[in-house]
């Protein structure tokens, strides 16, 4: 028994005094209508109608439990109707885990003007490099950037590819001299970023072979912010996303190595829980990642 669905029809038949109306109203035949009384009647184990082929008439159990039914069936609806706006209109909290440097070099500067277009939604915006735990620390989504992502439940929308430039300061070239081969990088101090998926590694291709240095670091910041400051001081080198040194390296404060070299790319993804019944506040927030990667 869809006991829903028993309990609207039995509200449905009392109120209009007729199974043939409420069927009418229901869009259900005269058998589905008797059905669901019948059943009812044989869950509750009362009989809730009196009826005869020309008449019928709520017995007094069924004029008690009309009275239930008819508040919690409002009830019901009060709280569908409750929901509207969040099924239509972007409202309520978005709780957003991000990395930091991603954050800070790509989003920053343009959530405010995201947020002042739905004044209705407020953002928790969690900076982290760390992988968090969508479901169970209860995030709407997260931006995770991956070589390649692992096998989950979870929905990814791919946001940008993310190339990752050798550099160093001017300085730490006149000391300690510019790599020419991807050899030349087991002599040399490098800073590692320890949460990267090739932090160990580093692989480098040209046309003719591909070669896989293992890292040489004293120093493995889990920030890649921390990273480039190490970098800026002339303490190491480091692999790192051109687009987070893209102004120092135009300035000249750290110079590129290894250019005619390819290596690794990191994929941004923006990953959530479901496809289905995507709330509005997650597909604004979707729409202005991607626009903003775009960019």
């Amino acid at each position: 028994m869809d006991r829903l669905m028993a309990l609207t029809v039995f509200r449905s038949v009392a109120e209009a005094n007729s199974f043939k109306a409420a069927g009418r109203k229901l869009g259900l035949s005269p058998a589905a209508i008797s059905k669901n009384i019948r059943e009812l009647e044989a869950h509750l184990r009362v009989r809730l109608i009196n009826r005869t082929t020309r008449r019928m008439m709520l017995t007094e159990e069924g004029k008690i439990y009309l009275e239930h039914v008819a508040r919690g069936l409002d009830m019901l609806a009060r709280a569908d109707d409750a929901l509207s706006p969040a099924r239509s209109i972007p409202a309520g909290t978005l709780k957003v885990s991000a990395p930091m440097t991603v954050a800070l070099t790509r989003l920053s500067k343009a959530i405010p003007d995201f947020l002042s277009r739905y004044p209705d939604l407020k953002l928790d915006l969690h900076l982290d490099d760390r992988r968090v735990d969508i479901i169970r620390e209860g995030f709407d989504l997260a931006i995770r950037g991956s070589d390649g992502l692992e096998s989950s439940s979870l929905i990814a929308r791919k946001l940008t590819v993310m190339r990752h430039t050798l550099c160093a300061a001017p300085a730490f070239f006149e000391k300690y001299g510019k790599p020419t081969v991807p050899d030349d990088l087991r002599s040399l101090n490098c800073v590692r970023f320890s949460l990267s998926g090739h932090a160990d590694v580093w692989e480098f291709t040209n046309e003719e072979r591909t070669v896989r240095v293992p890292v040489n670091a004293r120093y493995s910041p889990s920030s890649s912010l921390a990273v480039r400051d190490a970098l800026l001081s002339g303490f190491g080198i480091s692999l790192i996303p051109y687009s987070y040194v893209e102004e120092d390296l135009k300035a000249g404060t750290l110079q590129a190595a290894l250019e005619d070299w390819r290596t690794v790319e990191t994929t941004l993804y923006a990953v959530y829980p479901s496809r289905q019944h995507v709330a509005p506040k997650i597909r604004v927030l979707l729409d202005f990642l991607i626009d903003a990667f775009a960019e």
